[in-house]
């Protein structure tokens, strides 16, 4: 069960801005060790957007982001949990099709969507949602800080190293079906397994 964590709070945010502009990023990372080092552990000092999350998290709910956590996984699911993860076996496969789709995402109008954004004056590359992948490349450009082909091989190199973290995060589920798209008959495969641990 997913944790239920504080919504985001605009002010509290504005405080934690402030005061990383102050002490800096490193001992904002310190202070989160002194919270919740389990998450400290996790988050990188360079990752400021995640370290003030956690910072957030704590000031809102009275407890960390790591209890919180562990809070939800002892709560009983009522219904039987099915894993299931799709993916090309070859990591060549991947990071091909994670060009073809960043490509195309730009043919569809991707620099368009980013820069209609942009043009609003009241957002900032500070911002998670700009600050997301893709977007975060895009904002640059227009920026003028890199150009269009350093654009679209950033936000290439920026897909393919989150898909590497999904991957990490996928092999620590140990009780899931693996299926690998060049085998073929996905769907099939998929919906043999689910009956299979259905009827067990």
């Amino acid at each position: 069960r997913t944790a239920k964590l504080p919504t985001a709070d605009s002010e509290l945010r504005k405080q934690l801005d402030v005061e990383a502009k102050l002490i800096g990023k490193a001992a904002m990372h310190a202070k989160l060790q002194v919270i919740d080092p389990v998450a400290a552990a996790r988050i990188h000092p360079n990752d400021p957007q995640r370290v003030q999350r956690a910072l957030e998290v704590f000031a809102l709910s009275g407890k960390s982001m790591t209890q919180l956590y562990e809070e939800a996984k002892t709560e009983e699911i009522p219904y039987q949990k099915i894993k299931l993860i799709i993916a090309p076996r070859d990591r060549g496969v991947l990071h091909e099709k994670i060009a073809q789709r960043f490509k195309l995402m730009l043919q569809q109008g991707f620099v368009e969507e980013v820069e209609a954004l942009y043009r609003r004056g009241d957002l900032t590359v500070q911002m998670p949602s700009i600050r997301a992948v893709g977007y975060r490349q895009v904002w640059s450009y227009l920026d003028g800080e890199i150009n269009v082909e350093e654009m679209q091989e950033l936000g290439i190199i920026a897909t393919r190293q989150l898909a590497k973290r999904q991957f990490t995060w996928l092999r620590r589920e140990t009780d899931a079906f693996t299926f690998y798209t060049e085998e073929g008959h996905v769907f099939e495969r998929v919906l043999e397994a689910v009956q299979q641990r259905i009827s067990e």
